[in-house]
């Protein structure tokens, strides 16, 4: 009799995650990308090809559903394409990318081929399905453990270009993964516990299969428990290259990508330098992270600069003042009508009040004051 609950226990346990095959529901209808979208990668970075997702792997970024999910089984088939290739699939993740990175805040679930091997595997990494917190998510791990960062209990995962299959068991802000049947790693308490699932490019083509969810009932979590509701924001970058930008007299040299950056470089280069979209923005919304670099002994640091409205080359000049040499800074520009705010960090720094007959609509440009700058995760959304 003693042992009658802890049996009973293991074969509810059982019949929930044969459940999931029953009453689960596609993620991925095979065809196009339905209920996802491109958090900050290139337009070409994410395609349906032979009723699978396939990922380049360039930029470094996600694509995310469409809603949030809390409670879940997640069942999902991955493969690398190449050796070494290096993905994820984010849990419970935010709208937009965290602050200075190109990654989703949130917890991540290795998807890492073997032929990946940089000093430390297996010791503070593993090619069998990892899951630790990324860019301000935590959680507490289940197992051998470095860190926060989970490490498998067997070495389940398949090289390339073999398929495997992920169950990710997510109830109450415990995650649980299980790798080509077997459950091997997770952790409990997780911060966010309710958010955006998606999946990571990262360097290496991937491809996505066979998608599916079966929600569970809600735990009703706090709001600090909850990823931010997706506001309606677009990336204005590809992280590849100046498509949708253009720029004045100053050749297109003085602006550079890489690494998911835009870098304005201090050249002796006499004109204008500013970047302007080819899109037109009323009252909108702007996010936008940006990093002066340290200046050079007796030299002073680079101010980010945006203008606003722009009209012919030529708009309202807002300095981004107070970003700090060598780190990123957050900051959200929000324009309603003749009132401009500006937060840096989660903090209001500037109040602004445009000429009353300036343009209510025009592009939005992106300049500095000496130095080199770099910018990067730059969102809009119209209000």
């Amino acid at each position: 009799m003693k042992q009658t609950r802890p049996i009973l226990l293991i074969a509810l346990a059982a019949t929930s995650l044969a459940a999931a095959d029953d009453s689960s529901i596609s993620l991925f209808n095979g065809r196009d990308l339905t209920g996802w979208t491109n958090a900050n990668c290139a337009p070409e970075t994410w395609t349906v090809r032979d009723g699978m997702i396939h990922c380049t792997g360039f930029p470094t970024g996600a694509m995310r559903t469409t809603r949030q999910y809390e409670n879940f089984i997640l069942d999902l088939d991955w493969r690398h394409l190449t050796s070494g290739g290096n993905s994820g699939v984010f849990i419970w993740g935010t709208p937009i990318a965290a602050p200075g990175v190109p990654f989703l805040r949130g917890i991540e679930v290795q998807v890492l081929d073997h032929g990946f091997n940089i000093p430390g595997k297996n010791e503070w990494y593993t090619t069998h399905g990892d899951v630790f917190p990324i860019h301000g998510a935590t959680m507490e791990p289940f197992g051998r453990h470095n860190g926060q960062r989970s490490f498998p209990s067997e070495e389940r995962s398949k090289g390339t270009p073999e398929w495997n299959h992920y169950r990710i068991v997510c109830t109450n802000g415990v995650l649980r993964l299980h790798v080509n049947g077997k459950e091997v790693s997770g952790g409990k308490d997780c911060n966010y516990r309710k958010g955006y699932l998606a999946l990571e490019s990262e360097g290496a083509p991937v491809e996505f299969k066979d998608i599916r969810i079966q929600e569970l009932p809600s735990s009703n979590p706090s709001p600090d428990l909850i990823a931010p509701q997706d506001q309606g924001w677009r990336a204005l970058l590809t992280g590849l290259d100046l498509r949708g930008w253009r720029t004045n007299a100053v050749p297109l040299s003085r602006w550079s990508t890489g690494g998911e950056r835009l870098t304005l470089r201090e050249v002796a280069v006499s004109g204008d330098a500013t970047l302007w979209t080819d899109g037109e923005f009323g009252d909108a919304e702007f996010v936008l992270d940006c990093r002066p670099a340290k200046p050079a002994p007796g030299k002073k640091s680079g101010t980010p600069v945006i203008l606003l409205r722009g009209r012919d080359g030529k708009g309202i000049e807002v300095r981004l003042e107070g970003a700090t040499p060598g780190e990123y800074q957050r900051f959200v520009i929000t324009v309603k009508g003749a009132d401009v705010r500006v937060i840096r960090d989660g903090k209001e720094t500037k109040h602004v009040t445009l000429p009353a007959d300036g343009p209510t609509r025009g592009a939005l440009g992106l300049n500095g004051t000496a130095g080199e700058i770099q910018f990067m995760n730059l969102y809009a959304r119209d209000l």
